[in-house]
């Protein structure tokens, strides 16, 4: 493949300085040629002792015309476009290399003005042998996102060491978006491939695809998709191919991409990306820093294929407890009692609803239980049940079969909480999350235990993305054992959390059920909000 790593040099402890051959002044109405281009190099790492910089190969060039819209870049043939006249170039020709640079600078009309400026870099980087075996394997390895893995794709601080410090994307959380049939490789003669859309080439070659991408920055590339928050997703665009090289800015291994390619989510940036991490086989994870400087953005790939789901089967299926919910009216008394009332402080979450026991907020009709948050007067109701005092346990599977709310703002609950919390103040009581789901995010469940090693403000927490959860019955359950917490949506495992005697897991927990409004989870609420509901088919306890 090509040589790796390359450093830029430029004439000794200088920065280059050129003004470029101006075209005459030319104004022609609206057209307007930009006038006094000038360009300046700065090799990084250049110094006395390193006159041709430190060897990484990069140059900051930073172009300046009066009556410039923007700029371009040529150095070999390929065309780089800036709004702001600043590029950061990499070159990669091992030793000391003469580089030509074009510069033109655009105006009104289309007008141009251009100059070249030559540069001098050094380069000598020469990646070890066991990190191209890695990438490129026996010339067929295909990398493609850990899907399966809980933070494989996540964000953190600019320069954080920390991988998806600040969020991270639970197995399977990005379904749908087009970024899980994307598949990549580093291909031994120096070019690298991204198929977007792997599954549509059987039996033949289909280009077409879809990616993934950051909202301000993917349509550097491409246009259209759905927007969704800060994201845009299933943008349509094709395979291709551009070109690979392996640096070691400040010592960091890193995959420096041609052009305008990306891996798995496009951030704009410089289209490098950190290798943090290569010591896990058929595995790295890469980090990226986006185009707005906002976030460092964690991948973590594998050649491996995915495994094939394996079915879950239950170690309990003597059914002692449940509610059908099949007598029309008030809940069954003898299952369920209320939490009542605002809880003084929003319920420890600066929640906006107060709760009742009014028929208007909970019923039982044509045998589904329903749980209703209702606004009057810039206020809001809502409903929680609990069989707190009426069934207790330790250990056991809960399902509970349901339909969420789907307005904005809402805050629906399935949940369980220590017996003992009175006096065993939360969370050393515990608390174990069946189901929750957000009030800005209804395309996903999250499964959640909170303890002292992890709490107030956190969890140890799994989700999973469900698009259908306000529109179809689920079941949602947990499967709590001595050994396991296992958190599951229709039989399928999204999070499972390793139980030991140093957890509060091995006492009495009893059942919670309620919608919440705004807090810190329900987010913003719909000002259009009036009424809607969660409804529960049946809650089952087996031992």
């Amino acid at each position: 493949m090509k040589n790796i790593k390359y450093t830029l040099m430029g004439c000794l402890g200088l920065l280059w300085v050129l003004w470029g051959c101006q075209e005459d002044d030319a104004e022609f109405g609206d057209i307007v040629a930009p006038t006094n281009l000038v360009v300046t190099a700065d090799i990084v790492g250049q110094d006395d002792a390193n006159p041709y910089g430190d060897g990484s190969g990069i140059v900051n060039f930073m172009a300046v015309a009066d009556h410039a819209l923007s700029y371009r870049f040529i150095i070999d043939g390929v065309e780089n476009n800036t709004l702001s006249g600043n590029y950061e170039a990499l070159f990669t020709d091992l030793g000391v290399n003469t580089y030509d640079v074009t510069v033109i600078a655009y105006g009104t009309g289309g007008a141009s003005t251009l100059t070249s400026v030559s540069v001098e870099v050094f380069a000598d980087y020469s990646p070890p042998q066991e990190l191209l075996d890695k990438l490129i394997g026996d010339g067929n390895n295909v990398w493609r996102m850990k899907a399966e893995s809980a933070g494989h794709f996540g964000l953190g601080p600019v320069g954080g060491t920390v991988v998806s410090e600040w969020y991270g994307a639970g197995a399977y959380e990005k379904v749908g978006v087009g970024m899980y049939d994307d598949r990549f490789m580093f291909n031994a003669d120096g070019t690298f491939t991204h198929i977007t859309n792997y599954t549509n080439d059987d039996p033949t070659t289909d280009t077409s695809g879809t990616i993934f991408g950051r909202g301000g920055l993917v349509t550097e590339i491409a246009s259209g998709g759905t927007e969704n928050g800060a994201d845009v997703e299933n943008v349509p665009y094709n395979d291709y191919t551009e070109e690979w090289t392996l640096i070691a800015p400040g010592g960091a291994e890193t995959i420096s991409l041609s052009g305008t390619a990306f891996i798995s989510y496009y951030t704009g940036g410089n289209h490098r990306y950190e290798i943090f991490d290569r010591s896990v086989p058929n595995e790295i994870t890469l980090k990226t820093t986006d185009g707005n400087g906002d976030f460092d953005w964690w991948f973590i790939l594998t050649t491996e294929e995915e495994a094939e789901e394996e079915s879950f089967t239950t170690i309990y299926d003597n059914l002692v407890w449940a509610d059908e919910f099949d007598t029309n009216g008030a809940p069954n008394a003898a299952n369920w009692t209320y939490d009542l009332g605002t809880g003084s402080n929003g319920w420890g979450n600066g929640e906006a609803q107060s709760y009742t026991d009014n028929a208007e907020n909970v019923s039982v009709e044509d045998g589904f239980l329903k749980i209703t948050a209702k606004e009057a007067n810039g206020s809001y109701t809502s409903a929680r049940l609990k069989s707190e005092g009426l069934f207790e346990f330790t250990y056991g599977r809960v399902e509970v079969r349901a339909k969420l709310p789907a307005s904005i703002g809402t805050w629906p609950a399935i949940w369980m909480l220590g017996a003992d919390y009175q006096t065993n103040t939360w969370p050393a009581s515990g608390e174990i999350d069946i189901m929750e789901q957000k009030g800005q995010d209804k395309n996903t469940v999250l499964a959640t235990v909170h303890h002292p090693a992890v709490s107030p403000g956190a969890g140890d927490s799994g989700s999973i993305a469900l698009t259908s959860s306000t529109t179809e019955f689920h079941n949602y359950t947990v499967e709590w054992t001595p050994d396991e917490i296992i958190f599951l949506v229709d039989d399928t495992v999204f999070h499972t959390v390793e139980n030991s005697a140093d957890l509060p897991f091995e006492h009495d927990f009893f059942l919670i059920l309620n919608v919440a409004m705004g807090g810190t989870l329900g987010g913003d609420i719909d000002p259009a909000f009036t009424e809607d509901s969660m409804e529960i088919d049946y809650v089952r306890v087996y031992q």
